[in-house]
């Protein structure tokens, strides 16, 4: 399968380089493919490849986005919205507000009743629309070694068989899975990116991931 990510940050350079280690082909997207930080990531990811937005979008059968959130829709866009009809798009991104975190606690631009991935979905109806990795850091998003065992990712989506594709991928990149259902748990998942960098913001600590743990 090729995999196309759009956004070239530490998110889509990491998540690229993990898909290139799991055997995919894959396409690094940014608005600017000749920026540095692309071209070294390129440089250290022989087999992978660059391209526009655009290109990327076309390029990918499954696409991850992983821009800001405050981006998602414009990327998307200029991504072109039919380049993502029929496929599987993991959706990495978080409604983060400009506004600085206030002790620790970062705001957003949604409130309880909304959430990004309603909006990225509305904007690709033909698309299965997927949230997963926006509850942990980009360190940890391949093959966590975590002294509480494997980590839980919590993951939505409207599209079941989509859900079960990126449950295998998460399988591959070393984590458990907890399907929460239809889009609208976007509203309760996409909070956790608060939670999970209050530690950080606080005390400097980024190495942790949450566990869900059942009888």
């Amino acid at each position: 399968m090729k995999i196309g990510i759009i956004g070239s940050g530490e998110v889509g350079q990491t998540l690229g380089t993990a898909f290139l280690s799991e055997g995919y082909e894959v396409m690094l997207g940014s608005r600017n493919p000749e920026k540095e930080e692309v071209q070294k990531w390129k440089s250290e990811n022989a087999k992978g490849q660059t391209g526009t937005f655009d290109a990327t979008a076309q390029f990918g059968e499954l696409l991850v986005l992983s821009v800001a959130g405050a981006a998602a829709v414009s990327a998307v866009e200029q991504a072109g919205v039919a380049n993502f009809s029929g496929k599987t798009v993991i959706d990495t991104t978080n409604p983060i507000a400009s506004a600085p975190p206030e002790d620790g606690v970062l705001k957003f631009f949604t409130d309880q009743n909304g959430s990004l991935l309603e909006k990225i979905q509305q904007t690709i109806p033909d698309a299965s629309v997927i949230k997963a990795f926006n509850s942990v850091g980009s360190m940890l998003m391949y093959k966590p070694q975590l002294p509480g065992g494997i980590p839980t990712m919590f993951i939505c989506g409207n599209d079941a068989a989509a859900r079960k594709t990126v449950t295998d991928i998460l399988t591959a990149f070393g984590w458990e899975t907890e399907d929460m259902g239809k889009a609208i748990s976007a509203r309760a998942i996409e909070p956790l990116c608060i939670l999970w960098c209050i530690p950080g913001f606080l005390q400097n600590d980024w190495n942790h991931a949450f566990k869900l743990l059942k009888q």
